[in-house]
């Protein structure tokens, strides 16, 4: 199973401080015999963390799939918000589509970008850390929004939302950038979600309540 990068360090760190919790454990365990018990469960709970960790952070290897003007899924989860709203900076319209991407902390948290062309709006909102599916977490919650333009001239905004957990965005493009639709945009460590927000008149073919899988599910066409 491939790790992604950005999991790599965490994982190491969390392994140390286990092996020393451990070893504090052991020591005392070779004084006191009830001590067993309690290793016995440090042990249990320390490799449940560390297998979490790991599935956490693990990086899939997915088929590139790319279909000019379609909008592909950004990360893996459910769809919870399918509405028109007040369009985000980075926009050129007033008014736009929301569609948000809820991911659970068993899902895959590499993102990708929905859409191909440049980046030409970029910015980091440092904010709350309500629950991810509360219905102002993204605008109210930390989060990061890229806007990118395609080649079709079409501008479509997509943001990633920290959630209740989740205390770090790891987001790699950056303004003047030409991205590649379905490869890697960053990641959200620890639960969150992702909105992406697009011209109204956009053909949806998802709607509240389905699962998506980032980088391979079709979320819309643009007009």
């Amino acid at each position: 199973m491939r790790i992604n990068p950005e999991g790599k360090e965490g994982i190491r760190i969390n392994t140390f401080i286990f092996a020393i919790i451990i070893a504090v454990v052991t020591a005392t365990a070779l004084v006191y015999d009830w001590a067993w018990w309690v290793l016995a469960l440090v042990d249990a709970f320390l490799l449940w963390r560390i297998i979490f960790v790991i599935r956490f952070f693990r990086d899939p290897v997915r088929p590139l799939v790319q279909e000019e003007g379609v909008v592909f899924a950004p990360a893996d989860g459910k769809v919870v918000v399918v509405e028109e709203v007040d369009a985000p900076k980075g926009m050129e319209c007033e008014r736009c589509l929301q569609l948000s991407v809820y991911m659970t902390f068993y899902n895959v948290h590499v993102n990708w970008h929905p859409i191909g062309g440049e980046v030409v709006y970029k910015d980091h909102f440092e904010g709350d850390f309500l629950l991810a599916w509360h219905p102002k977490s993204s605008s109210l919650n930390e989060h990061t929004t890229v806007a990118v333009r395609t080649q079709g001239g079409a501008v479509v905004v997509w943001r990633q939302i920290s959630g209740w957990i989740a205390r770090r965005i790891v987001c790699y493009p950056e303004v003047g950038d030409r991205v590649e639709q379905n490869t890697k945009s960053g990641c959200i460590k620890f639960g969150s979600r992702v909105d992406v927000f697009l011209p109204l008149g956009t053909e949806l073919f998802v709607k509240v309540g389905d699962k998506v899988v980032g980088s391979q599910t079709r979320l819309a066409r643009l007009k």
